[in-house]
C-alpha cells in the first residue's frame, strides 16, 4: 500500500501559476507510473497527466497541453505539476494516484490507479 499526499493548491487568478506536489510513501516510488487528475464541481473526476516510472514518457489532456509540466523526483518520492496560464476552467479538486502494477507504459484510465490521494483544491477566479 501507499499513502499519497497532494499540497501546493490555492486560489488563484487567470494567467497565474501553481505548480502541486504529491509526496509518496510506503510503496516502491519508482517502480510505478503516476497519473494526476481534477475534478470540479458537479463533474466526473478526469485525467490531467500522466508520467512513467522513468519521467521518460508523459501523457496530457489537450486542454492543458502546453501549460502544464508533469514531473517526478524518484530520490525525493515525489510527483510536481507545474500549471501555468491557469484558466478558471480550472479549477477543480486534483488528485495524484498511482498505477497498480508496474508498466512500460503509462495509461489514462482512472481504474488502472488504485492509490489515491485526499486532494488539493485549485481555485482559479477570472
Amino acid at each position: 500500500q501507499v499513502q499519497l499526499v497532494e499540497s501546493g493548491g490555492g486560489l488563484v487568478q487567470a494567467g497565474d501559476s501553481l505548480r502541486l506536489s504529491c509526496a509518496a510513501s510506503g510503496r516502491t516510488f519508482s517502480r510505478y507510473a503516476m497519473g494526476w487528475f481534477r475534478q470540479a464541481p458537479g463533474k466526473e473526476r478526469e485525467f490531467v497527466s500522466a508520467i512513467s516510472w522513468s519521467g521518460g514518457s508523459t501523457s496530457y489532456t489537450d486542454s492543458v497541453k502546453g501549460r502544464f509540466t508533469i514531473s517526478r523526483d524518484n530520490a525525493k518520492n515525489t510527483m510536481y505539476l507545474q500549471m501555468n496560464s491557469l484558466k478558471p476552467e480550472d479549477t477543480a479538486v486534483y488528485y495524484c494516484a498511482t498505477d497498480r502494477r508496474p508498466r512500460l507504459t503509462i495509461t489514462r484510465d482512472q481504474r488502472e490507479y488504485d492509490n489515491w490521494g485526499q486532494g488539493t483544491q485549485v481555485t482559479v477566479s477570472s
